[in-house]
């Protein structure tokens, strides 16, 4: 392997591995070489993945983490440091999304997606980046999203939190760039997964969709691994505090011309 490409001997933790792309992202860096920690918020259903990672010649790890609860991050942390003595790599996955008309968005929705998305990537990437900096190494990979750089009806708070996780990311680049760590927002565009799965049981929405997609296909989770894993290797150690969009074009805002 091209040893700008090659995890071999780091650590790396994805949170959110229960299901969806967190797993994905989980498998690419196993693949190039990382030994994984896994989280969910009930650790029990992590056995099946646990031994997906394994089978791929790594060493895995669970942990239970809840990133809406600060001492659930910090046992997390902790427990996952305790066993592998470091964590070199954060893929800061864990997310959800209540898709809603703004009018109909209540108190609590807000406040569970943000708090969960915002409030929970930068607790996680704090309780990590302490290791980091000690040991002056780290890359932190805050999973963003298109809606990080563009609005959707239905998405307000969801949007909200991904435009702010953007945000997030370039102020940690500036804090701990000087420690050696590196922090980059991946942001996919329109992938299906449990959480818009129901959008895509429409197929003129797909068709509406893929329309305004350049490369005419909605993403596949295999089109994020080569991001995933630069922005975790060496090959990343000049980028810090940038938004890679994987999106097949989508934030372009192109449509068809018209002649």
């Amino acid at each position: 392997m091209n040893k700008l490409f090659d995890l071999s001997g780091q650590v790396a933790l994805v949170t959110g591995t229960s299901r969806g792309l967190g797993q994905y992202f989980a498998c690419a860096l196993a693949r190039a070489g990382a030994d994984i920690a896994i989280t969910s918020r009930n650790k029990s259903k992590l056995a099946d993945f646990a031994a997906e990672i394994e089978a791929l010649g790594r060493k895995s790890f669970s942990a239970d983490l809840d990133v809406r609860d600060y001492d659930s991050i910090q046992r997390a942390v902790a427990a996952i440091e305790g066993h592998f003595g470091k964590i070199d790599i954060l893929v800061n996955n864990a997310g959800c999304n209540i898709r809603k008309l703004a009018l109909d968005v209540s108190w609590e929705d807000w406040n569970t997606i943000l708090d969960t998305n915002l409030r929970g990537t930068f607790f996680v990437a704090q309780a990590v980046a302490r290791g980091m900096v000690k040991r002056g190494y780290g890359r932190i990979i805050n999973i963003g999203s298109v809606t990080s750089v563009a609005g959707y009806a239905g998405l307000a708070p969801y949007g909200a939190s991904r435009g702010g996780t953007r945000q997030l990311t370039m102020s940690l680049a500036d804090d701990w760039g000087t420690h050696g760590v590196t922090v980059n927002c991946l942001a996919p565009g329109w992938f299906k997964t449990n959480q818009n799965k129901v959008m895509y049981e429409n197929p003129e929405w797909v068709a509406y969709l893929t329309d305004r997609i350049p490369v005419k296909r909605p993403g596949q989770p295999d089109d994020l691994d080569g991001a995933v894993v630069f922005l975790a290797s060496e090959s990343s150690r000049y980028v810090t505090g940038q938004t890679l969009l994987v999106d097949g074009g989508i934030s372009t805002g192109a449509t068809k011309a018209t002649v």
